[in-house]
């Protein structure tokens, strides 16, 4: 139940990068709920959103107004997300704040590099929380570094090599969100995500050949390679080296496990990839 605090009730959910992939489906889901949900981004839009920086405690106020919970997005290209998260974070836990999902990564475990060190935090010091840790997304290909160079190279670019990805669609992310936000009993826990079929890139490029209608290859570059490619698409040098190295771990069957979760916890299958590329064929039009 919403936390009372005198004579305000809290009611909402703060969703920060509502922008992004999962944040801007979480509140669609969340609107059809009709559950009283506030969007946190630098560049707010829509009425009831409010400018938030991780950076900037002087937005932290508006944002928190009546909070009860709150859906964590690290900001993005930081190597070290718990550096940029914690002064906003120890204030919300102040301010009473009930319970954060945080959305961290399948490959990283509690207490690992960038959102495992959040989900440590999270777990030592909030009163209710959440880790959801998914694979890698869908609309990586679709919104995302790879929708480019497959629509205007018709390659898919990775260190990957024959390793296999569950692959999630970020709806189904959002749904699972939605249900630990506003689930009165919701347990605080540890979530792994995926997609219901474990595939490597190659066979995401024959998935997507066989719908697009024309022959889509992956490139296979080292993890030096990659963190270089990373580097000419103005991704901090860092941050660079640590994505090309989830690749290696890919490679290295780093992501090979599928779970129940979506299902568990929302009662419907997670979508397949075929179905996500049927869905999403126009994006990749040249």
């Amino acid at each position: 139940m919403p936390l009372c605090r005198g004579n305000n009730m809290r009611d909402q959910i703060l969703i920060t990068g509502g922008g992004g992939k999962t944040g801007s489906r979480l509140a669609a889901n969340l609107r059809q709920r009709a559950a009283k949900f506030r969007i946190a981004q630098r560049s707010p839009q829509g009425e009831g959103n409010v400018r938030f920086d991780w950076l900037d405690a002087s937005t932290y106020e508006a944002a928190l107004v009546d909070v009860r919970a709150a859906y964590l997005v690290a900001p993005s290209n930081v190597p070290d997300p718990l550096i940029a998260m914690r002064p906003f974070l120890e204030r919300a836990i102040e301010s009473g704040v009930e319970r954060f999902v945080l959305l961290s990564a399948s490959i990283l475990e509690e207490g690992g590099p960038m959102m495992g060190e959040v989900h440590a935090f999270l777990k030592r010091h909030a009163p209710q929380w959440v880790a959801l840790r998914p694979t890698w997304f869908m609309q990586n290909f679709s919104e995302g570094q790879h929708l480019p160079t497959i629509r205007d190279e018709s390659a898919i670019y990775s260190a990957t090599g024959d390793g296999r990805v569950p692959f999630i669609d970020a709806s189904d992310i959002a749904a699972v969100a939605a249900e630990a936000l506003t689930a009165p009993d919701f347990a605080s826990r540890d979530i792994v995500l995926t997609g219901p079929q474990l595939l490597s890139y190659a066979e995401v490029a024959q998935i997507l050949s066989a719908t697009i209608g024309r022959p889509i290859v992956q490139r296979r570059l080292s993890e030096s390679e990659l963190a270089a490619w990373f580097g000419a698409q103005g991704i901090e040098s860092q941050y660079a080296q640590v994505l090309a190295a989830m690749d290696t771990a890919i490679a290295n069957g780093g992501e090979e496990r599928l779970t129940s979760e979506v299902l568990d916890i929302t009662g419907y299958a997670p979508t397949s990839f075929a179905d996500f590329v049927r869905a999403s064929r126009d994006v990749w039009s040249n």
